[in-house]
């Protein structure tokens, strides 16, 4: 069974950069599709960001493009959202997630098999 931890969330003025990090344990996720995903108070889950098993290929949620860049490090078992030029609009709860089934990232939270507890980026004005 996978555990994803996601840590590196915080306060942070419009402008700010952030680093997440998805550590996860229990079994190797380097086989496997995996997203950032996000969800702000009131409002549904949505996708932010998802890298193939292998790297080379990425997708982002058009209002990230250009900000926001997913990376992982299979050989630390490691997912990362490097966050820059943040707006207060990104304020939300961020969760990493796996996806057993896929080798390419879904944008659908509904296919995705393992999530983190979340991790809170707060953006201030």
């Amino acid at each position: 069974q996978v555990q994803l931890v996601e840590s590196g969330g915080g306060l942070v003025q419009a402008g700010g950069s952030l680093t997440l990090s998805c550590a996860a344990s229990g079994r190797t996720t380097s086989r496997y599709a995996m997203g950032w995903f996000r969800q702000a108070p009131g409002k549904e889950r949505e996708f932010v960001a998802g890298i193939s098993r292998n790297a080379l290929t990425t997708f982002y949620a058009d209002s990230v493009k250009g900000r926001f860049t997913v990376s992982r490090e299979n050989a630390k078992n490691t997912l990362y959202l490097q966050m820059n030029s943040l707006k207060p609009e990104d304020t939300a709860v961020y969760y990493c997630a796996t996806d057993f089934g896929e080798t390419y990232p879904s944008q659908e939270p509904t296919e995705y098999d393992v999530w983190g507890q979340g991790t809170q980026v707060t953006v201030s004005s």
